[in-house]
């Protein structure tokens, strides 16, 4: 992962300065959003982003947003969001404003999982990919979500994950890209569906 932000700002003509990005992943109250989870993240973008034709700037900004998407985790949806974006912009300091502006829409666009810029629909797809993942790996995604909220009485964990559930799986389409419904679209309803009833 490192090496992959280094080159990536390189590219974009800065100096790289990950600070402590590879300390936060390595986190011990991170259970899924931990460093397999953004290696993923970056892997699966930058596949799917083959199927498109953009610039090796846009690529480069789309790793960077890729590595930065979860920086900050502390199970504050939408809070962990918009601090891993000011992370990433404190970060990326010596670049040109348009690619830190870039990265940082993109980080927070993962808060609402929408957006209308192409390198986002790869990213948010690429952050979605796990739902289409084979059911052994599926489960260990699920147990270490919960594990994360193990705040929550296991009550509570079932009505509000049900919701969540139920919501992927009200969608049209769960992912944004047409790779990425041919690779995980299927999979994904069908993991969906198998979790929601064992919530029931």
């Amino acid at each position: 992962m490192r090496r992959v932000w280094d080159d990536a700002v390189r590219t974009l003509g800065g100096a790289p300065d990950a600070g402590d990005l590879m300390e936060r992943y390595a986190e011990p109250h991170r259970t899924y959003h931990n460093t397999f989870h953004v290696v993923s993240v970056v892997r699966d973008s930058s596949a799917l982003a083959d199927a498109f034709a953009f610039t090796v700037e846009e690529r480069a900004v789309l790793a960077l947003a890729a590595c930065a998407h979860d920086v900050i985790y502390e199970g504050a949806p939408g809070e962990d969001e918009r601090a891993s974006a000011v992370w990433a912009r404190e970060r990326l300091a010596g670049l040109e404003e348009p690619h830190i502006a870039r990265v940082e829409s993109l980080v927070l666009a993962t808060i609402t999982h929408s957006s209308d810029d192409p390198l986002a629909h790869v990213l948010l797809d690429a952050d979605l990919a796990i739902l289409g993942s084979e059911p052994g790996h599926y489960d260990r995604y699920s147990l270490a979500v919960r594990q994360e909220y193990s705040r929550y009485d296991d009550a509570s964990w079932r009505a509000g994950r049900s919701k969540v559930l139920e919501t992927l799986l009200d969608r049209e389409a769960l992912f944004v890209t047409e790779p990425a419904r041919q690779l995980w679209d299927a999979a994904a309803r069908a993991n969906l569906a198998r979790e929601l009833q064992s919530l029931a």
